[in-house]
């Protein structure tokens, strides 16, 4: 139990960078042109360009910005687990990840194999953490210094990663993970494609945040079950 005080779960929420497509600048917007031709649309067969942004943008790093990073961390008990949770929101990213940078580095002092776990953070959170950050200006921690190293070299947990035992045709969701293992998820009115609408249009941050931290809970309890800890009761802390 005592290498799960060195876990750190991790969830971020995306969205354009912009909340329209004709606010990018003309360089960015031919980029776009050119991506939007090899994506598809739920809304229809074939949209043009300004409609996949509003659409698709926030998933791609270059075209979109983090506004909420949720951690999480489990303080292991003799009847369970309280875990510490913290949701960082902030319009200015550059701001939002100089305080997730400043995180790590306390958690590190605390914990110096210190591990990230999340749902399908391999592909997509931890990726477009370091590339936003890049992008930003601003130095990635030891934790997240992956260049040059080989996948089985790389310490983050991913839940999606040990569901699949060894299987990559398919992508299963957090959600849909949690609903087989009989994991209840706390019941919410928002899910990941309305995130940009709640940040650009009805410009709210603290709603953001309590939906990321709700994913974050879910992916320990998912992670606990994977790792055959059926009995761990997790209290929720959180925290300013």
């Amino acid at each position: 139990m005592e290498q799960l005080k060195s876990i750190l779960f991790i969830d971020i929420e995306t969205v354009p960078i912009f909340p329209d497509h004709e606010q990018l600048a003309s360089d960015m917007q031919k980029e776009w042109a050119r991506k939007a031709k090899f994506l598809k649309s739920p809304e229809g067969e074939n949209p043009d360009a300004a409609q996949l942004f509003n659409e698709r943008a926030g998933i791609f790093s270059e075209f979109a910005k983090i506004v909420c990073i949720g951690i999480g961390s489990l303080v292991p008990g003799e009847n369970g687990a309280k875990m510490r949770l913290r949701a960082l929101v902030n319009d200015n990213e550059k701001i939002l990840l100089a305080e997730f940078c400043e995180v790590i580095n306390k958690f590190t002092g605390h914990h110096k194999e210190i591990r990230f776990c999340g749902h399908n953070i391999k592909e997509f959170d931890m990726p477009f953490l370091c590339r936003r950050m890049v992008i930003n200006g601003i130095q990635l921690p030891d934790s997240l210094q992956l260049s040059g190293k080989k996948p089985w070299e790389v310490a983050h947990l991913d839940t999606l990663e040990l569901w699949r035992f060894g299987d990559y045709k398919n992508y299963t969701s957090l959600s849909l993970l949690a609903c087989v293992l009989g994991i209840p998820s706390p019941k919410s009115d928002l899910d990941g494609s309305m995130v940009s609408h709640v940040y650009w249009q009805d410009k709210d941050l603290p709603r953001i945040g309590s939906y990321c931290l709700q994913d974050v809970i879910t992916s320990a309890k998912v992670y606990l079950r994977l790792k055959g800890i059926n009995d761990m009761v997790i209290e929720p802390v959180y925290v300013e």
